[in-house]
Formats: structure tokens, C-alpha cells, sequence
């Protein structure tokens, strides 16, 4: 099954960068095989295989900060999310509206805030799995909900 993970793309904040950093450790590290991850401004901009795929398939956003942005996208655009994360309430509001960093620039701080959020995104990511995820996931008339049509 793949799951979809859109990633706020705010780059003013820390909360912005440490999603974006746990996001592509889920693609990288975590779920290789079924993480896809979704380009919030080409999703904005009217990307039509982004919108049908958060429309089709389960979909985690993470947030950086209390705007939700990606969180209100993927709902405007192509339906209630799955589930969500928000990085502020992982890692603090403090240090998650904290200023930009740019990631030549991480430390080992910074480093364990990206692993507690990628671990939050994985246990939400991993109970959609389950079929356990307390978010709503897509059906399409499949049996395994995963929205592939079987």
C-alpha cells in the first residue's frame, strides 16, 4: 500500500525544516517501499497527479507550524487527510516557530527533533497500515482501503 506524507514547505520557521527533514527520512530510511511524498507548492499550483493521489490514497500531512498549511491544502483540494503531526507539538511551539535553518547547519539537537517527528509520522503512518489509524482513509470500493481499486 502506499501512503501519501505532504510536508509543509514554510522555510521561515524551524517547524518547516524539521518536517520536511522527517518526511524524507520516512521516504529515505523508514518506508521506502511505500511512502510517497507530495510537493505542497506544485499540489497549491493545480498539480493534478499530486491532487489525485491525496484523493485516492491515504495521506499524512505534517505541519510546521499552527497554520496547517498543508493540512488545509490537502482537505480543500482533494478530501479529508488520513491523519497529521504537527511539529510544534513534538518539538515545541518555541522552537518550531523559531527562525530558519538551513541544514548545512543542524545540530545533534536538531538531529533528535527530526527523529521524534519521523517516529510520530511512522506510528501514524504504520497504524493506516494496520488498518488501525483513528483518521479516515480512502476506499474507491477496494477492500483493503488503500484506494487501489482492487
Amino acid at each position: 500500500m502506499k501512503i501519501g506524507v505532504v510536508s509543509c514547505s514554510g522555510e521561515d520557521c524551524l517547524g518547516g525544516t524539521i518536517s520536511r527533514l522527517a518526511t524524507r527520512k520516512m521516504l529515505d530510511e523508514i518506508h521506502p517501499e511505500e511512502t510517497v511524498t507530495i510537493c505542497l507548492p506544485l499540489f497549491l499550483a493545480g498539480g493534478i497527479e499530486e491532487r489525485s493521489f491525496a484523493q485516492n490514497f491515504p495521506t499524512i500531512t505534517v505541519d510546521g507550524c499552527d497554520k496547517y498549511c498543508a493540512k488545509r491544502a490537502t482537505e480543500k483540494y482533494s478530501g479529508k487527510v488520513s491523519d497529521y503531526v504537527m511539529v510544534a507539538d513534538i518539538i515545541g511551539k518555541e522552537a518550531a516557530e523559531s527562525g530558519p535553518l538551513s541544514t548545512k547547519n543542524l545540530s545533534e539537537e536538531h538531529r533528535a527533533m527530526v527523529n521524534k517527528v519521523a517516529a510520530e509520522i511512522k506510528r501514524k503512518f504504520e497504524a493506516i497500515l494496520n488498518g488501525s489509524s483513528q483518521g479516515t482513509t480512502r476506499n474507491n470500493g477496494c477492500g483493503c482501503g488503500c484506494g487501489c481499486g482492487c
